[in-house]
């Protein structure tokens, strides 16, 4: 077996470059949308298997038990056999990029996927595309690696899988290529497009194939009205704000419960919290795309499902708030099964929360006599208007909805929507919910080349290590002899325990060197002085640019976060290492 995969890798490279990476951009499509379509039928499956064990009367009480179990068994899971974070998928793979030469652990290719398959079918208040997205770029990702490719090619492959992915998942190739170039922030070229293009044509095939043509969304949207252009720019203010929310409610919710150190304490805590919601919350169980689809269809009754509330629900306005709270819960539900141990994304969420926002907004105007507007149009419309606020991406917002729900009717409300959303939570937060954390650390890569050359560029890789050191009672004699022996004119001076104390730089002491006199009685300590600045051995890049750019310098020392001398870093030796990866990184 192995001679044969080494035969067919060596056939492959054999290949031209554009053919080579159709042909594995072909291979990574075919696997991530068999990925997507059995991370979809588990769900169903698991989903199908527990309402089966239970008679309906008995279902809704389930509620509060059914997501914590499947929280635990997908934390259990994460813990013992997977040994590794792997929540929030769509930033891992940004890092992925960014930090670790676009490689992905092998085991990437199923882990989310039995994860996020457990925490969903049990009913976790997640969704499952940040997860295939996740197995999608590690499958382009290891398929690269495999095949031996650069940097360069491995990143276009994992592109392949993250578009495949999102094709497979939604029958959505056009989406699917939006998502990874508007999202994923690459930086590539009309060329390297292609391999993108058959990696999401071929995956959402493959989708077809086994899940039906029917669209992800089943819907009965009206035509579009020129009147109603005030009520959909309105939405977008109203899905700006609700972006805002969404995105930094669920960061600090996340965070505070991650505060929590014991892990079952944390997890008890938030599967009660969940399990509460979803009983009092219906729509909240799971995805809730079923809730979303009969919204879709103008049917509100059907999207409550069983609840607790009877009657109520014969008064328009119950319904009107009951949607409303749900709005606001959803995210929290969310950050309960995501810090609770659960796996799962944001992506499913910022559906739900949109078509429901749309639903809320139409449904008050109608009931105030303002206006009379098709819910269902403002529904599906929403759905795009917080993809635009929540992930700052409105190309992938508009074309995935009108793609998912055959809504290309409502295009232009969907533009109108989208860049007004996109435009309203741009002028508060100037980060998608992928990009917040890791832009903060200095670790995004943009479409700006300039700044994704230096973010990819590490300092621990510059560092060079063959200064000669002196200690601070050492004298001018000594020196000398150091000097003599050394091909830099840069000396650090380093104590006993390793510590920088200062440098000697060989044109500060050219005029007493030769005087003899001074070789015993002058000690280096009275030579030395302080560096210009230092430079950490993980700091990053363009805070090291910035340093040499205040000092003038054209070599700083770099320490330990302890202070302990490791060599020097050149401005010379970045320049050259960025010219390097500027060709990688740019694809013409």
């Amino acid at each position: 077996m192995d001679r044969l995969l080494k035969y067919l890798c060596g056939q492959i490279l054999k290949l031209s470059e554009s053919r080579m990476l159709v042909l594995l951009a072909f291979i990574t499509g075919l696997l991530s949308g068999f990925a997507a379509v059995l991370l979809k039928n588990l769900i169903h499956f698991f989903a199908w298997l527990l309402k089966g064990w239970f008679n309906t009367t008995a279902e809704s009480s389930l509620y509060l038990i059914y997501p914590g179990v499947g929280m635990l068994i997908a934390y259990l899971l994460v813990r013992y056999l997977i040994k590794e974070n792997i929540g929030h998928g769509v930033t891992k793979v940004l890092l992925a990029i960014s930090k670790n030469d676009s490689k992905i652990k092998p085991h990437n290719t199923w882990s989310s996927i039995a994860a996020s398959s457990v925490t969903i079918g049990f009913g976790g208040s997640v969704g499952a595309e940040a997860p295939i997205v996740y197995t999608g770029a590690a499958i382009g990702s290891n398929l690269a690696r495999l095949m031996g490719l650069s940097y360069k090619h491995m990143t276009i492959l994992l592109g392949c899988g993250a578009a495949g992915a999102v094709a497979g998942i939604f029958k959505a190739p056009l989406a699917g290529i939006l998502f990874t170039l508007e999202i994923l922030l690459f930086s590539i070229s009309i060329t390297s497009i292609i391999p993108l293009l058959v990696s999401a044509v071929t995956a959402a095939t493959v989708s077809f194939i086994f899940m039906g043509k029917a669209v992800v969304f089943s819907n009965s949207i009206e035509s579009f009205s020129i009147g109603n252009i005030p009520y959909y720019i309105l939405l977008g203010i109203v899905c700006g704000f609700i972006s805002l929310y969404f995105t930094r409610t669920t960061l600090s919710v996340e965070d505070r419960l991650k505060n929590i150190t014991n892990p079952y304490k944390r997890w008890i805590l938030a599967s009660l919290s969940l399990g509460i919601l979803i009983f009092i919350f219906p729509p909240l169980y799971g995805e809730g795309y079923e809730s979303l689809t009969s919204l879709l269809n103008g049917d509100a009754i059907s999207a409550i499902g069983p609840n607790i509330f009877g009657d109520l629900f014969t008064n328009q306005w119950f319904v009107l708030l009951f949607f409303a709270a749900v709005i606001f819960f959803k995210v929290l539900a969310m950050a309960f099964t995501n810090a609770g141990g659960g796996v799962g994304g944001t992506f499913g969420p910022t559906l739900f929360i949109g078509g429901v926002t749309g639903f809320v907004l139409s449904k008050f105007i109608n009931l105030s006599g303002f206006h009379m507007l098709p819910e269902a149009n403002f529904a599906l419309v929403g759905m795009a208007g917080l993809m635009a606020g929540v992930m700052q991406a409105p190309l992938t917002a508009i074309f995935l909805i009108a793609e998912i729900t055959g809504g290309y009717v409502l295009l232009m409300p969907l533009i109108i929507t989208s860049i007004i959303s996109f435009i309203t939570i741009r002028t508060f937060e100037p980060y998608s919910i992928y990009t917040k954390r890791i832009a903060n650390q200095g670790e995004l890569l943009t479409h700006d080349n300039d700044k994704t050359v230096l973010t990819l560029l590490k300092t621990s890789d510059l560092i060079e290590t063959d200064f000669q050191s002196v200690s601070p009672n050492a004298n001018l004699a000594y020196l000398v002899n150091v000097i003599a022996n050394s091909k830099r004119n840069i000396f650090p001076v380093v104590d006993s325990s390793g510590v920088l104390q200062g440098i000697i730089l060989l044109d500060d002491i050219r005029e007493i060197m030769f005087t003899r006199e001074l070789y015993e009685k002058t000690e280096v300590v009275k030579l030395m002085k302080e560096p210009p600045d230092v430079v950490f051995k993980n700091e990053k890049m363009d805070s090291v640019m910035r340093k040499f750019e205040s000092c003038g310098a054209w070599n700083l020392p770099v320490v330990n976060d302890s202070g302990q001398y490791i060599g020097f870093v050149s401005k010379s030796k970045i320049f050259s290492a960025y010219r390097d990866q500027l060709q990688q990184v740019s694809h013409e």
